[in-house]
C-alpha cells in the first residue's frame, strides 16, 4: 500500500500556485496557521477596531443645546403596573359567564394568558397570579363544555 496523502488521482503532486501580487504581506506578519510557508497571509476581512464607539449628536442644533443622556445619573422608572389583579378579575368574570353561556371563552383565554405573563414577572403577586390561572383554566373548560353541548344540540335539530 502506498501513501496517497497529498496526491491527485493520477498519483501526481498537486500544484500550488504562489499568491498573486494583489495579496499583500504585511511586514513582520506571521503566517496563518495551517497554511504553507509561502501561502496567503491576509485575512479575508479587514481588522476590526476594539475602541469603544461613542455615539453623540451635534453639539448645537438650531441654537438649542444638545440633550446629554446620562443613564447612570437618571433614576430608572420602576414598573409599578400590576397584571395579576386584572388577570384575576378577568378570570372571575369569565368563570361567572361560563356557568351560563359558552361565549365567555375569549375572556377566559385572555385571563389565562395574562396570568401566565404575570407569573413570569418578578414584581407580581404569585398567589394572585396562580388563582387567576386556575380560575381561567376552569372557566375555559366550562365554556368549552357549553360550546360542545351546544354543538351537539344543533346536530339533533338537523
Amino acid at each position: 500500500m502506498s501513501d496517497q496523502r497529498g496526491t491527485g488521482r493520477s498519483g501526481e503532486q498537486p500544484k500550488v500556485e504562489r499568491p498573486s501580487a494583489e495579496v499583500e504581506r504585511p511586514a513582520g506578519a506571521t503566517r496563518m496557521p495551517g497554511a504553507p510557508r509561502d501561502s496567503y497571509t491576509k485575512l479575508p476581512t479587514g481588522p476590526v477596531g476594539v475602541e469603544p464607539v461613542v455615539a453623540s449628536g451635534p453639539a448645537d442644533t438650531a441654537g438649542m443645546p444638545a440633550v446629554q443622556w446620562a443613564p447612570h445619573d437618571s433614576t430608572g422608572a420602576e414598573d409599578n403596573t400590576r397584571l395579576a389583579p386584572w388577570a384575576l378579575l378577568a378570570a372571575i368574570v369569565a368563570l361567572c359567564a361560563s356557568w351560563f353561556v359558552g361565549w365567555g371563552i375569549p375572556l377566559a383565554i385572555v385571563a389565562v394568558v395574562a396570568a401566565i405573563m404575570s407569573l413570569r414577572r418578578p414584581v407580581e403577586s404569585r398567589a394572585i397570579a396562580l388563582w387567576a390561572l386556575i380560575l381561567g383554566i376552569t372557566a375555559t373548560i366550562y365554556s368549552l363544555g357549553w360550546l360542545i353541548w351546544a354543538g351537539m344540540q344543533f346536530e339533533n335539530l338537523g
